[in-house]
């Protein structure tokens, strides 16, 4: 699918850009007369709660782990203004939204427990027994010195 259309999250997950809200603010701090005049900085809007792109199990996973970004309402929003660019800004939005909800939908795999092996089990206690004699080898001397 083209990029310009919808934002690519994982294999089964695409978010159309329609879905997506830009507003277009002037920026604070330094600049000049530039950043008096020109709106460069770029708020991203998502409606986590109402994306018909996102599963019930998805949209909660999201607001869970993006408290931070999402509002009561369910509605995510990213600012951007590092750049002095609205073009570069709105393109440094997407991909900082595109990160952060793929990080908030990825489900590490459950670990499963292993034994360790006969052999490391056994260097493991030999390796104990050596540190053992050493301290014990330490203590004697400091005994007979006394």
């Amino acid at each position: 699918m083209d990029e310009h259309r919808a934002v690519r999250i994982s294999d089964g997950v695409e978010i159309p850009l329609g879905e997506l809200r830009f507003r277009f603010t002037r920026s604070s701090g330094p600049g000049g007369q530039h950043v008096n005049k020109a709106a460069t900085q770029v708020e991203l809007t998502f409606d986590v709660a109402g994306s018909p792109s996102l599963s019930a199990g998805q949209k909660q996973r999201m607001v869970s782990r993006l408290g931070a970004y999402v509002s009561r309402e369910g509605v995510l929003r990213l600012a951007c203004q590092s750049s002095r660019s609205q073009k570069q800004n709105r393109a440094e939005a997407v991909e900082r939204f595109a990160a952060l909800v793929r990080g908030a939908l990825h489900e590490p795999k459950p670990r499963r427990r292993t034994r360790p092996t006969r052999g490391s089990a056994e260097r493991r206690l030999a390796a104990k027994r050596r540190r053992s004699e050493l301290k014990r080898g330490r203590r004697r001397a400091a005994e007979d010195a006394s």
